[in-house]
């Protein structure tokens, strides 16, 4: 891995850069009783993250036109098309990383014109009706858990960069925010890194981000 810049910006995706998890719209609209004892389930351990997701994304039962309809609902945070653009007239870099499925993600980015974005998540193909996770146990970043272990992708861009800011949502998140030289959080992250006593900047959307770096100098 090569630095392309003096610093580089991670970012969750569900829930850190759109909205809503894509999970949760899909259960919303189609998985009914059945994906709503399954959320439980995975709420209470019964499930790895991964198994959860897959199951989900497996059992849409709706066509891949259908599903790319559902991908351009998400509800993108647009000021976020513009921290990215920022980011790298300053001499950034700007890296996505998902434990999701890179599936819908780029499908997003490309929508929004950004396809040019380095996106780190488990992979995914659409085959009977669904989205299947082709997660791949010999890469490097592997995680039983999540699929993709965010921390050792934090890990290997510390090496490369000078500075690395993260942000995210969720629980995953914690690690790589207690990595980064300055966490941003939103949602049940905040409360969470809280209790861990770890330093974070509370955020509702990047331009609470933007404004942030440009304060500290990070961005012009």
């Amino acid at each position: 891995m090569m630095s392309h810049g003096k610093f580089v910006f991670i970012s969750d995706f569900d829930g850190t850069l759109t909205e809503k998890d894509f999970y949760q719209m899909i259960i919303d609209d189609y998985l009914g009783e059945a994906g709503q004892k399954l959320y439980k389930e995975w709420r209470q351990g019964l499930h790895l993250d991964k198994d959860f997701l897959g199951q989900i994304y497996s059992t849409i039962n709706r066509e891949e036109a259908e599903i790319l309809e559902d991908i351009l609902r998400i509800e993108w945070d647009e000021s976020a098309t513009e921290f990215i653009q920022k980011v790298r007239e300053n001499g950034g870099e700007f890296i996505i990383l998902s434990a999701g499925t890179s599936y819908y993600i780029n499908l997003l980015l490309k929508e929004k014109g950004l396809s040019d974005v380095k996106v780190y998540s488990n992979p995914g193909i659409y085959k009977d009706k669904g989205i299947h996770l082709q997660i791949d146990e010999s890469s490097l970043y592997y995680s039983e858990r999540y699929g993709i272990d965010k921390a050792k992708v934090v890990l290997d861009f510390k090496k490369q960069y000078a500075h690395v800011y993260y942000a995210g949502d969720s629980a995953p998140d914690i690690l790589p925010c207690k990595l980064a030289d300055l966490a941003f959080a939103k949602g049940g992250l905040q409360e969470m890194l809280q209790s861990e006593g770890v330093n974070f900047v509370p955020i509702k959307s990047f331009k609470d981000v933007t404004t942030t770096l440009i304060e500290n100098g990070v961005l012009k």
